[in-house]
């Protein structure tokens, strides 16, 4: 395949897709093997996709060369540019017509293929007639097959009269010699036999008549004729017409057989359930083989067969059948596991008298089934040359006149092993569209792990909230009356596009600072900036204690006098500097006193002899360079907002207007001044930092709007996103009511909420009990955060239970009455 093959840019795949419905396409040269074919493609439901099967020229044409044809007969199929996709004949007319694959069948160069060529043209569909062709009188037929709308394909038969009526014409030639000599000598009796003759003719013309049109309807009138000739015409006619009817029929067959594969296969590439896919394919090669029964056995992981389908009702084994023995060797003493191994079909006509396999378990299946098991075809599972994943076993042809138990017709078996083809591709596709999906899957359950594992502040929170929101969902699904009737996951693409949602609704918390969300102190960044204010304060008492001795041994002070001033400037320091450590921690409301307090002692000076933008990295020296640097040594003040602690927020599309975000976008990105930030009123956010939390949720919702969602999974960035919003509108980003929200983000809303009271993994906070966090999220619907009714059946259904029996420790499982909470 070469590398930069794109199956989505294939004429086949944009058909499909545009069309709307399963199409065939026109013969091509296939990408990966360069060989010419078609292929039959059916679109995904709700544009997920394409599936497509191709068939190979080569394998076409192989088809044709097994037809059983007459002894001079030809048969070629064209598709609807007249263009030949394959052609076979035999005996006398077995030249090259010189044609390549795709000519058109008026290119031929053989001179009988150019009338074959205009005859056809001249034709009606469905029609047969005898013609002249190269001066020989022929039998021709055409038929149009359209397996799909606008796909027509035309099947062109001929053959020479002679191989239906050969001892029909040698036989009437000796007959007129012998008429010819008797009306000479007996010519007084020939008039007497003149009636009964005319009648025999008049017969015989009759019959050949309805031969000429392909009547089979009925068999020819039988001759009764006292004259030899007549009676052995009439016999040979008879002949004529059972070989005729036979060959005819045969044809049909084989027709009827080539339409069904072809059906079979568009089937087959619609199906998107793995078991409806399996049942299809393995039914398809039971009709096709027209036998009694069908098992599917398909390839384990551990080397070995097991059974995943049965046509009839009876209970499939348990066991599995090793393709190796435990020293490493092949078993080939089954007919299933050798066909696996090998790749070969098996024909077993008895197997009463088979002696190749151990065929002892078919005969207990017989036994125990009451199915007599006697001729069995086993064809592999064998998509495009590549591994073995599976067998066909097929068991009991059936005579299609008698109904009896018959050998598989060796014709057959090309038939089954192009339906085992379809279907193995047909698996192999549905293998890979389910590894693809838990590829993603998992993928998407790494990232949720990823952001918990990022921050032990918000723990298992992403891996939980799903498990939470998908209990509450099943419990909403089975609802058949209220408000919740209507709601419903209806199938597993639903379900999925749920989870999905669910395990990334915290997905844009990737691009949330740790040091943000850890963020335990009002001063703290990457570390706890009031290490470099203490050692401010260090620096104050340490000239304080200069002060003393200068003023001791310089100024002539009374120690006394010093000490009780030194030890007056060591208590304020220790003091002031207490209160802002406290103030750090944000676990006290800053009243307007504590922040005139702070103020005061921000006034405070010291200091600075060393130059503070050496050291500094490029970003960090631009901020510095927003005032011009002060003179040596510079009084600081205690603490400070200055300019370099303002950091500019980048333009992004993460705000366009087209998202809808109502939310107040602060100026900066963040705020470091030291007394904005010990300023705070509650908790230790700034404006700029709790922005950036929520922001979370901003990064979520573009991120996942920005993907190239396929249709069935559409809905991802609405559950994903909408579990900060309220029914009255007060929630974010976009201020939502309730009636945007739908109920699976209801759900969602409930689910986070939940978690994050009853979570024991958050270094910040004591975990609640069960009953305190059922208490508070009865507030939430008290303010109408989220849904009265889900939050009833939160309750009335066990969910909140069932979670916390599998989530929260023991010691926070206590005793709950809901029915405060209810109504």
């Amino acid at each position: 395949m070469p590398s930069s093959y794109n199956p989505t840019e294939r004429g086949w795949y944009r058909d499909a897709q545009a069309r709307r419905h399963a199409i065939v396409s026109p013969a091509y040269t296939f990408a990966s093997n360069q060989a010419l074919g078609i292929t039959t493609a059916t679109p995904l439901a709700a544009a997920a996709g394409v599936f497509g099967i191709d068939l190979t020229l080569n394998s076409l044409q192989a088809f044709l060369d097994q037809l059983a044809l007459t002894p001079h007969g030809a048969v070629a199929i064209l598709d609807d540019e007249r263009r030949v996709l394959g052609w076979s004949n035999r005996g006398a007319i077995a030249n090259d017509p010189g044609l390549q694959p795709l000519a058109p069948l008026d290119s031929a160069t053989e001179p009988l293929w150019q009338e074959a060529a205009r005859l056809s043209a001249t034709l009606q569909a469905g029609s047969a007639r005898f013609q002249r062709l190269a001066g020989v009188p022929y039998a021709a037929a055409r038929q149009v097959i359209e397996p799909l709308p606008g796909t027509r394909f035309e099947v062109l038969l001929f053959a020479p009269q002679a191989d239906f009526m050969e001892g029909a014409v040698q036989t009437r030639n000796r007959m007129l010699g012998s008429m010819l000599v008797v009306m000479i000598v007996l010519l007084p009796l020939a008039w007497l036999g003149t009636r009964n003759v005319v009648r025999s003719l008049q017969t015989l013309a009759r019959n050949s008549e309805r031969i000429q049109r392909i009547d089979f309807d009925s068999p020819p009138q039988p001759i009764e004729s006292h004259l030899y000739e007549v009676d052995v015409l009439g016999q040979s006619q008879q002949t004529m017409y059972q070989s005729l009817k036979q060959r005819t029929e045969a044809l049909e067959l084989a027709q009827a057989k080539l339409s069904q594969i072809v059906q079979t296969g568009i089937e087959l590439g619609r199906q998107q359930d793995r078991t409806a896919l399996l049942r299809r394919a393995l039914f398809g090669a039971r009709d096709v083989a027209h036998c009694q029964a069908a098992t599917l056995l398909l390839k384990t992981e551990r080397q070995t067969l097991r059974f995943a389908l049965r046509t009839s009702d009876d209970p499939i084994p348990d066991f599995e059948l090793p393709l190796y023995d435990p020293q490493g060797q092949p078993v080939h003493q089954y007919v299933a596991t050798h066909v696996a191994l090998t790749g070969e079909t098996v024909v077993i006509d008895d197997i009463y008298s088979e002696t190749r396999f151990d065929v002892s378990g078919t005969k207990r299946f017989s036994e125990s089934s009451g199915l007599r098991v006697i001729s069995t075809l086993n064809v592999p599972l064998q998509p495009q040359e590549g591994e073995i994943i599976g067998v066909i076993q097929l068991m009991n042809a059936l005579d299609p006149h008698t109904g009896q138990v018959v050998p598989f017709d060796p014709e057959i078996v090309s038939f089954v092993e192009a339906i085992a083809a379809q279907a193995a591709v047909a698996i192999q596709n549905q293998n890979l569209l389910d590894a693809q999906k838990e590829m993603v899957d998992s993928m998407i359950q790494m990232i949720a792990g990823a952001i918990d594992a990022k921050s032990p502040y918000t723990g298992g929170h992403c891996e939980r909230v799903p498990e939470l929101a998908i209990m509450l969902a099943e419990k909403a699904s089975a609802v058949q009356e209220g408000p919740l009737a209507e709601f419903a996951f209806r199938t597993e693409d639903e379900w999925r596009e749920f989870r999905i949602g669910a395990w990334l609704h915290d997905c844009g918390k990737v691009t949330t600072p740790e040091y943000v969300v850890d963020k335990a102190t009002k001063l703290e960044t990457i570390y706890n900036r009031i290490h470099e204010v203490r050692m401010r304060f260090e620096v104050l008492l340490r000239d304080a204690m200069i002060e003393r001795l200068q003023a001791i041994h310089e100024q002539g002070m009374p120690s006394a006098e010093a000490d009780a001033r030194f030890e007056a400037r060591r208590t304020q320091l220790l003091d002031d500097f207490a209160f802002v450590a406290e103030c750090n921690l944000g676990g006290e409301f800053m009243a307007p006193e504590r922040t005139e307090r702070l103020r005061r002692i921000a006034g405070e000076t010291w200091w600075r002899h060393f130059d503070d933008r050496l050291g500094l990295s490029h970003e960090e020296l631009r901020r510095h360079e927003r005032e011009p640097a002060p003179p040596l040594p510079a009084r600081e003040s205690l603490l400070a907002d200055k300019p370099h602690h303002l950091i500019e927020r980048a333009s992004t599309q993460a705000f366009h207007p087209k998202y809808g975000f109502q939310l107040k976008i602060p100026e900066h990105l963040y705020n470091h001044g030291e007394i904005y930030n010990l300023s705070i009123g509650r908790g230790t956010l700034t404006e700029e930092e709790r922005f950036k939390i929520n922001e979370h949720i901003i990064q979520t919702i573009v991120m996942l709007e920005r993907m190239p969602l396929p249709p069935n999974l559409k809905r991802v960035p609405e559950y994903a996103g909408t579990h900060h919003e309220t029914l009255t509108g007060t929630g974010y980003p976009r201020r939502l009511t309730a009636d945007a929200l739908s109920v699976p983000a209801r759900i969602m809303a409930i689910a986070d909420i939940f978690e994050a009271l009853t979570a024991s993994d958050r270094p910040y906070k004591k975990a609640k009990t069960l009953s305190e966090s059922i208490k508070i999220l009865s507030h939430f619907k008290k303010d109408r955060h989220i849904d009265p009714v889900l939050f009833d059946l939160f309750l009335t259904s066990g969910v909140y239970r069932e979670y916390a029996q599998r989530f929260l420790l023991p010691e926070q499982i206590d005793e709950v009455d809901i029915t405060p909470y209810l109504g």
